[in-house]
């Protein structure tokens, strides 16, 4: 017997809650490891650079195969791919949790980044491909975006709890049991779907992708590390811009690539796809970038700092419904540049209240990125989906996502690039006031900038402790004032780009 109008859309309710729960997984990622890297660097006994590469090795093997996976979900079927991704996922997550040395611990993020890149794109794929009409699709959006929303609010909080109460492994471990719970849900409620037209993977493609998003980000961390002419570094842009060029030619003379590069002919498109970078890379990256600068320059603890990032989620939980009713009276371009000067605004007053003394000003600060980012989360994510037949939703999916964590790696990883000179550049200008920081090496500044500011002042007289501190303290906040300005000024100009990319060309031009 067929299945009555009430149940099915009982059921595709369940699926999207579903679907849009896979996707909220990256989010809960996101935020309870960023809330766990004070206590992985002390557990661990890890550097910058390390505590960096736990956050990228994630992002960065996440952003190289979101385009793979959506191809194979694509072609192979998106419930049985957004299956095989729970499962990998919780299989990484088990093994992250329970790592005793930091390459292990890498090595893990990496796969765990991998295997959520299998869960996030069919799941994307799965809702473009049962809501994809006129109210029903924006309905889901609107919801997707919700859950996203509330994602943000309980995430920090419940992380804060766990890493303080249970440890930081914890922050691994919790992602079993909700990886064993959608996937019931999905057997339950999703069915199969699958594009025919789908041809052969593209394997040359997907390394050549994985080449670039590694030489960049590489480059970047070793940049910090090494200096920026050192043969490292060099190096890594080189492998990043070499794996780039290829990769575009690569895509230009298959017959089945995984990027369709003719897409990239409409401008509102590209215009499209730029909000989608720039809102991950000027406002999602704070979800990861907060949580270390609240536990470093503000001293707050882990749960403390759960609580301190609530502005920003409850602002990217109530402020998609506002984008929604918006749509009713301006067009997606207009959201999309009104969202990222709300993101630059917000950002230009969180670098002035990074300064000691003006924490407080961080937290409004930090509710208006969260309604900017608020009104761009669903409206990047439609405005793309939106340019590609419905057949192609994998692919849709696999664009729009890969745009998005790519912006959230480069944005991490640049913005660590710039308060790690902000600090650099602070501290040679800066008054001492502790006779042991006078004339402070590189191990005194590779401290600061690692938030180790006991390593910092050890072997300060203890009359110069308070002083050496401080100086610590204003040193770190010069730099992350120096990054959030960064990420002012790349919102500022990409408002503008968007806008004029994708505004109404008249008829006669």
């Amino acid at each position: 017997m067929a299945p009555d109008g009430a149940t099915r859309a009982k059921d595709g309710d369940l699926l999207l809650l579903t679907a849009a729960a896979g996707c909220a997984m990256s989010l809960v990622d996101t935020n309870i490891v960023a809330l766990a890297i004070p206590a992985i660097a002390r557990g661990l006994r890890t550097g910058a650079a390390d505590t960096q590469w736990v956050i990228s090795a994630f992002f960065l093997s996440f952003a190289a195969m979101l385009l793979p996976a959506g191809a194979i979900a694509d072609r192979l079927g998106r419930r049985r791919i957004f299956l095989c991704g729970l499962a990998g996922l919780a299989a990484a997550s088990l093994s992250g949790g329970l790592a005793s040395t930091v390459v292990w611990l890498h090595l893990s993020r990496g796969a765990q980044g991998a295997a959520t890149a299998f869960v996030l794109a069919p799941a994307l794929a799965i809702i473009g491909h049962r809501f994809h009409a006129g109210a029903e699709q924006n309905r889901a959006w609107a919801i997707w975006g919700g859950v996203m929303g509330a994602t943000m609010v309980v995430a920090p909080i419940a992380g804060g709890i766990i890493v303080e109460s249970l440890g930081w492994r914890w922050a691994f471990f919790i992602n079993l049991p909700i990886c064993a719970l959608l996937a019931a849900a999905t057997l339950a409620y999703a069915e199969e779907s699958r594009d025919p037209t789908r041809g052969r993977l593209d394997p040359v493609g997907i390394l050549l992708f994985a080449g670039a998003m590694l030489g960049l980000t590489s480059g970047l961390i070793t940049g910090q590390a090494q200096g920026w002419a050192s043969t490292a570094t060099l190096a890594g842009f080189a492998l990043g811009a070499a794996s780039l060029v290829g990769f575009v030619i690569a895509e230009r003379v298959q017959a089945h690539a995984m990027l369709d590069l003719q897409l990239f002919k409409s401008r509102q498109f590209i215009g499209a796809v730029w909000a989608m970078f720039a809102y991950a890379a000027t406002a999602q990256v704070m979800a990861s970038l907060f949580p270390i600068f609240l536990q470093h320059g503000g001293r707050l603890s882990a749960t403390a700092t759960g609580f301190a990032m609530l502005p920003f989620a409850f602002a990217m939980l109530a402020f998609p419904y506002l984008g929604g009713m918006l749509g009713r009276r301006l067009t997606s371009p207009s959201i999309l540049a009104l969202g990222l000067a709300v993101v630059a605004m917000g950002n230009a007053v969180a670098a002035w209240g990074a300064v000691p003394g003006n924490w407080p000003v961080l937290l409004p600060a930090m509710f208006v990125i969260g309604a900017g980012a608020g009104l761009l989360n669903g409206e990047t994510q439609k405005a793309i989906m939106m340019t590609i037949p419905r057949e192609r939703v994998g692919m849709a999916s696999g664009i729009s996502t890969t745009a998005r964590f790519s912006g959230i790696l480069i944005g991490f990883v640049a913005l660590n690039a710039v308060l790690a000179s902000g600090i650099r550049a602070a501290a040679i200008g800066a008054e001492c006031l502790a006779p042991a920081t006078c004339g402070a090496g590189r191990g005194y500044v590779d401290a600061v900038i690692a938030g180790d500011f006991s390593a910092a002042v050890a072997g300060t007289p203890v009359l110069d402790m308070a002083l050496a501190w401080t100086q610590a303290r204003q040193l770190y906040a010069s730099g992350a004032s120096a990054s959030l300005l960064a990420a002012a000024l790349l919102a500022a100009l990409s408002a503008g780009l968007v806008w004029w990319l994708m505004r109404p060309r008249r008829s006669g031009a």
